[in-house]
């Protein structure tokens, strides 16, 4: 990833775009976290959680969060929080689920509470992933 996007830079989102949109979607969840950076309770850390984002958004411009609802990272971040390894190579994982639901949730839920209201609902799922080292 480029440091622009991430504590080394000016730590803002890339852009995003969406295509290919399985019928029937009523709704958009979108999760980048680091499967590196396991933290001693066995958590992975968690960047950006962002459900309830309109099916018909095709893209997210770079620095703009998404219109939703956002839940909390590890970091207590609302928002999109960028890559800072502590240690060396870590690799960042945006997904992107199509939903046949809104989720009932709060701002502010945590990343497993968003996986287990989506489990029936996924409709398709992507990802792309992108590595960061701060050497």
């Amino acid at each position: 990833m480029p440091s622009k996007y991430t504590c080394d830079g000016e730590n803002i989102s890339p852009p995003l775009r969406i295509s290919g949109v399985p019928e029937g979607t009523k709704s958009f969840v979108l999760i980048m976290d680091d499967p590196d950076a396991i933290k001693p309770a066995g958590k992975i850390w968690d960047h950006w959680i962002v459900f309830n984002i309109p099916p018909d958004t095709t893209e997210i411009p770079e620095s703009h969060e998404p219109e939703g609802v956002h839940g909390i990272g590890t970091g207590n971040n609302l928002e999109y929080s960028g890559p800072c390894p502590p240690d060396a190579e870590h690799k960042y994982i945006f997904k992107l689920y199509a939903l046949d639901t809104l989720l009932d949730l709060t701002a502010g839920v945590t990343k497993i509470e968003v996986e287990n209201a989506i489990k029936k609902h996924i409709i398709e799922q992507a990802e792309l992933a992108g590595l960061y080292n701060r050497q």
